[in-house]
């Protein structure tokens, strides 16, 4: 496409949403209750990696981050991912532990959007994800100083083949210490249901000091 098609195409072509409904009466009054209840159906109309959420962070200058990073616990109502802790996202992470977040379901038409902070999990629940994961990937793990330049693809190959060499004769890999989970603690969710003449449907939920969840309709 040249650059005027695609200017074409975002400015005409457009979809309306099916008419789905999404009241306060009908979810749930915990909101981790009611990501389940759309997480499961998101699973039964096999969407691709259902799990994966849209993580943004702020650095130092205030700047945003965003990337896909995937949902792999539920702890006590808390989101639960992992990843290098020597990355740009942990850096900003540990300097600013606000996050937002957002699920993106298209085929269903639904977005869920999360605002919390963040804590590292203890390192027994990052040994035993860890534990779990292919050996290909506990090696990539060892492997990637993420975020950091790379001179080549070769070079970080090399670097896999170094450690395979190297663990050979060792039954379970142990996790690095610059690696393992946070869990975001959330304090606010909205749930987005898209509706026909772009009147889409938003249940927001918001703690309060008590510690429980006020739900509230937003405009569309």
């Amino acid at each position: 496409m040249s650059i005027e098609e695609v200017r074409n195409y975002l400015n005409v072509i457009r979809r309306d949403f099916a008419n789905r409904p999404l009241t306060e009466d009908s979810v749930k009054k915990d909101p981790v209750e009611q990501y389940s209840v759309w997480f499961e159906e998101a699973v039964g109309a096999q969407l691709l990696d259902p799990y994966a959420m849209c993580l943004s962070t702020v650095d130092k200058q205030g700047f945003p981050s965003s990337r896909i990073v995937y949902v792999r616990d539920l702890i006590d109502g808390n989101f639960v991912f992992y990843t290098n802790y020597n990355s740009s996202k942990s850096k900003e992470i540990e300097a600013n532990p606000k996050v937002s977040v957002n699920f993106f379901w298209g085929e269903l038409e639904r977005q869920i959007r999360m605002r919390g902070e963040v804590k590292k999990t203890s390192p027994e629940v990052s040994d035993k994800y860890f534990a779990g994961r292919p050996r290909e990937s506990q090696i990539g793990a060892w492997a990637s100083k993420q975020s950091e330049v790379l001179s080549s693809r070769e070079a970080l190959e090399k670097e896999v083949e170094r450690l395979t060499e190297k663990f050979k004769n060792v039954e379970q890999i142990p996790r690095p210490d610059f690696w393992g989970g946070y869990e975001i603690i959330p304090n606010y969710f909205e749930f987005w249901q898209g509706r026909p003449s772009r009147l889409h449907d938003r249940i927001a939920y918001e703690k309060t000091p008590k510690g429980d969840w006020e739900i509230k309709r937003l405009n569309p």
